[in-house]
């Protein structure tokens, strides 16, 4: 659990400063907008969050689709893909590509360490870090129901 954790903050450590920095060269004009001028509703997702969508979405694509229909496929690859394909999936709601790429890719590493390990928790913890990031840099706008549809 020590050395998964590790891999995890580790993973994390590399690839943030990447998204932050992508973020305020692409969309400086939101970059950190949501701490910055709602902070106590960037303070409610960071909680809220991770128990009401971050767990429900684990337990969706990661411990059910595992569970249900490893069956259908020959290696851990096509699970894994088949988990990040329907992961990114879910996210046309949102009626923007940036969701629908960001969660594949997202869904991608998820599924991956999720193979690996089997630990929900883990990988809850990890998806987590990342959505959390995203809302804090600004990102937050492209995974907003109610944005995408009043445009």
């Amino acid at each position: 659990m020590r050395r998964e954790l590790r891999v995890i903050f580790l993973r994390f450590a590399i690839l943030a400063p990447v998204i932050v920095a992508l973020t305020a060269w692409f969309w400086p004009e939101t970059f950190l907008s949501l701490p910055l001028q709602k902070p106590r509703f960037w303070l409610l997702i960071m909680v809220l969050y991770p128990v009401l969508s971050v767990w429900p979405q684990e337990v969706l694509y990661r411990a059910f689709l595992f569970a249900r229909y490893r069956p259908l496929f020959r290696s851990d690859k096509g699970i894994i893909t088949a988990s990040a394909l329907a992961f990114g999936f879910a996210h046309v709601i949102f009626l923007n590509w940036i969701a629908i790429a960001m969660t594949a890719i997202g869904g991608l590493l998820f599924a991956r360490n999720y193979a690996r390990h089997r630990s929900l928790r883990l990988t809850c913890l990890e998806h987590s870090l990342y959505g959390c990031l995203i809302f804090t840099v600004g990102l937050g706008r492209f995974f907003y129901t109610g944005a995408a549809w009043h445009h």
